[in-house]
């Protein structure tokens, strides 16, 4: 979805998106044609007029909110890493992994 298209869909100004772009909110793709917004992208802005209009956010607010968001979206991608190398373990090795995390998850 190019640059106009994402402010019509989520009934923004030009302002305020490049606000969120320099804010490091939202990272658009590049292209030729200039910005390049995906579904995540779309999924964050929701996010973020959810935070500012809806529950009276400010700036410093949706900072740590989409900080947090960032790290989420990274500890998925190292469990998926985790989950697939475990895998590739032999029975008794993903067996005695797995029972180790159990113990960890008790706690």
């Amino acid at each position: 979805m190019d640059d106009h298209e994402f402010r019509l869909y989520l009934k923004i100004d030009v302002v305020q998106l490049d606000f969120w772009v320099e804010r490091g909110w939202l990272i658009p793709e590049m292209s030729g044609e200039g910005r390049q917004f995906r579904e995540a992208d779309v999924a964050r802005g929701r996010l973020i007029l959810d935070l500012i209009g809806n529950m009276g956010v400010n700036e410093a607010g949706v900072d740590v909110v989409m900080n947090l968001v960032d790290q989420l979206h990274t500890l998925r991608g190292t469990m998926s890493k985790l989950v697939t190398a475990i895998g590739r373990q032999e029975r008794e090795v993903q067996q005695r992994l797995i029972e180790s995390l159990e113990e960890i998850d008790r706690f």
